[in-house]
């Protein structure tokens, strides 16, 4: 367990802009944050953060929290690993006492799948440094590849032992289960026998953009035809090639700074850009590439170059992932190195000034790039160069902005000699055919045998939709709004906002004189947001229908007696999740309203602050009058059902005009009319 006193500096120290920074490209709009969402795919942004509250919020999955939670929610990690990686991370020593043997045996599988293989990694790391074999092959392996210390530190790279069971037996003897050494492909186990996938290999480990362990690649050094070149983990819980990109960890910060990302293919030609100076690299890791993939790098820039080496044949083969990248609304161009060259290669033959300079020169953007090499094969053919014009027009297609579209159809007619008409026309037949493949791909998503019964059919999205706008089929629906919801969160929301601010509310005090006559006066009185709300809501004994409302009240009520003040921190900290998940969303949902920047549309939004005293008072006086609002429905249908008994009847009569007066009195003061 971690100490109280850790976790209390983890949280002190802890600044949820500079964590989210790591993983998403953040840019300023106002006092806050904003950037796309990291939890699904958009163009426009949703996702903000406020370094004063020190909390985050998605609006397009409604997810929020602060720092903690958003390591768990963005890296799946426990509550535990999260205070951790930030202690990690701002130079905290964590207080913890030692996990028990029962510990250990209750973490859940994914988790000890990690475990594995952040000990594989030290394991080969280690090997690789300090034994004699290690050194004489692995080390002097990429030596010989021109890595110096610090890259080989920096990529973590290792050597797995020529041996069949050397790892395994090492792992087996640390007490790591024999079950997570096969399920994250490490081991290889066959009847009673068991031994290292990756023996005799030098070791490149996978990291996930938070840095932690994946996967592996492994390559063989001896010239056994029979044994593939690069072998890599398999598919697992953790590891998914297909969602994965090499280097990503290390280049996260660059490419956010850059604005850029290389796209390279191997392992090698990642760390060598990176010694050369060239650190916004990342691999596909021989996969083609895919659309998960890009999404990683969307998150951190628009901007990809893709790197070709110069193999036309390899060039031909992994264009097809250019129209990924457009279809994600990306801009993308291409660098191609000199024949029998490729990125590994280019950049040991070259300075980092050389380097950089054939990568800015050379990058073309895609059209220039697949007219160059699709026309190398038409050899004048009329018929081959309209083919080649089709090709070019399908990528257009991908591209999600019309501008853009319009932009390049100009660009193609240019160099193809060809009339923008011409092309705009099998444009327009691309679109089209693109909408009526997605109809139809729609339709089959409707339920059938053969769909997941527990994922609802397209049309229930919409329905649902449709209901939460009070329509339902065509017609309003007939289902009341919770009111009573509506209006607690209210004071929830005007707890948490201004609890703590000090205004000026004023009060109707009733004199009677001698002759009975009674006059009504205003009085005027200073006292907090918090201690007025408490004041009315225990006069009315008011209790909060919605429990989460109620332990939040109750929370901050405790916080005034004890400190007389509320404390945000300690909600948005709270132990319990959906305390802190409801109070994050209240407090960031009046930061969504910045996204739209009404300032530089002219339109003038005025502070709540400015009108506090009578925010408060609607508050409690609406909450009031939906209560007695009830009162008198649950008043009358008593004195409906107790119509033979003529006393009861008539004293719920009188109960139901007194309240009926009072609801009147506060529809007066809130200005309705009734």
């Amino acid at each position: 367990m971690i100490s109280r006193s850790t976790i209390d500096r983890v949280f002190e120290s802890a600044r949820v802009e500079e964590v989210i920074g790591e993983f998403v490209q953040l840019k300023k709009a106002g006092s806050n944050f904003k950037g796309l969402s990291p939890f699904v795919d958009e163009k426009s942004p949703s996702f903000m953060v406020s370094p004063v509250k020190q909390i985050w919020k998605d609006f397009s999955t409604g997810k929020g929290g602060n720092a903690v939670s958003f390591l768990m929610e963005h890296e799946h990690y426990t509550y535990p690993e999260a205070l951790r990686w930030l202690a990690k991370k701002y130079n905290i020593e964590i207080e913890e006492t030692e996990q028990t043997s029962e510990e250990k045996a209750q973490m859940n599988e994914r988790e000890s799948m990690f475990l594995v293989s952040k000990f594989a990694k030290d394991y080969f790391h280690e090997t690789m440094l300090n034994s004699n074999k290690g050194k004489a092959i692995g080390l002097s392996y990429f030596k010989e590849r021109g890595f110096t210390n610090e890259t080989i530190e920096k990529f973590e790279l290792g050597y797995c032992l020529d041996e069949w069971d050397g790892f395994t037996n090492a792992a087996l003897a640390k007490g790591y289960d024999l079950k997570y050494l096969a399920s994250t492909g490490l081991t290889i186990v066959k009847e009673n026998k068991q031994f290292d996938r990756f023996k005799g290999r030098v070791m490149f480990p996978i990291h996930s953009m938070s840095g932690r362990i994946l996967g592996f690649g492994g390559r063989i050094l001896t010239a056994d035809k029979k044994a593939a070149k690069y072998l890599n983990s398999p598919e697992s819980d953790i590891y998914h090639k297909s969602k994965i990109l090499y280097g990503l960890y290390q280049a996260k910060k660059e490419i956010a700074k850059q604005d850029n990302c290389y796209l390279v293919e191997g392992y090698t030609d990642v760390i060598s850009f990176n010694q050369s100076g060239v650190e916004n690299v990342v691999a596909s890791s021989g996969t083609a590439l895919t659309s998960d993939q890009i999404r990683l790098v969307n998150r951190l820039t628009k901007n990809i170059t893709v790197l070709f080496d110069g193999d036309a044949a390899g060039v031909r083969a992994s264009i097809r992932g250019i129209d990924l990248i457009l279809e994600q609304g990306m801009n993308v161009k291409v660098v191609q190195f000199p024949d029998g060259e490729d990125p590994d290669s280019f950049a040991k033959a070259h300075s980092t000034a050389e380097l950089k300079a054939y990568l800015e020169e050379s990058a073309q953007d895609f059209i220039n790039f697949k007219v160059s090499l699709l026309l190398q094969d038409s050899n004048n053919d009329p018929v081959k160069k309209a083919g080649v014009i089709r090709d070019i027009v399908s990528s257009i297609s991908k591209i999600p902005d019309g501008i853009q579209r319009e932009v390049y159809v100009q660009e193609c007619a240019r160099i193809m000699d060809i009339s923008e008409r011409v092309l705009f026309s099998e444009l327009a037949q691309l679109l089209k055919k693109d909408i009526q493949d997605k109809s139809k791909a729609a339709k089959k998503q409707s339920y059938s045998p053969q769909q997941d019964p527990n994922e609802p059919p397209p049309e229930y999205f919409l329905e649902q939709e449709q209901a939460q706008m009070g329509v339902v089929k065509g017609k309003v629906s007939s289902e009341k709004i919770d009111q009573l919801s509506i209006l607690e969160k209210e004071i929830i929301r005007i707890l948490l906002l201004y609890g703590n601010e000090e205004t000026e509310f004023t009060e109707e005090v009733e004199t009677e004189d001698e002759e009975g006559k009674i006059t009504v006066t205003n009085r005027k009185y200073n006292n907090n947001v918090s201690a007025e709300i408490y004041v009315h809501l225990q006069e009315d004994e008011t209790e909060f229908t919605n429990v989460i409302f109620q332990e939040i009240y109750i929370e901050i009520i405790h916080q005034l007696n004890q400190l007389e003040k509320v404390e945000i921190d300690s909600l948005v900290n709270h132990k319990n999740p959906e305390i802190a998940s409801t109070v994050t969303s209240i407090l960031m949902d009046e930061e969504k309203y910045r996204l739209s920047n009404w300032e530089s549309k002219h339109i003038e939004v005025k502070k709540e602050i400015e009108k506090l005293p009578k925010l408060v008072i609607d508050a409690v006086f609406n909450l009031r009058r939906v209560l007695i609002g009830r009162k008198i429905e649950e008043l009358v249908k008593n004195a409906t059902q107790n119509t033979t008994q003529q006393s009861s009847t008539t004293i719920d009569l009188e109960i139901i005009k007194n309240y009926t007066g009072l609801k009147i009195r506060l529809f007066e003061k809130l200005n309705r009319v009734v």
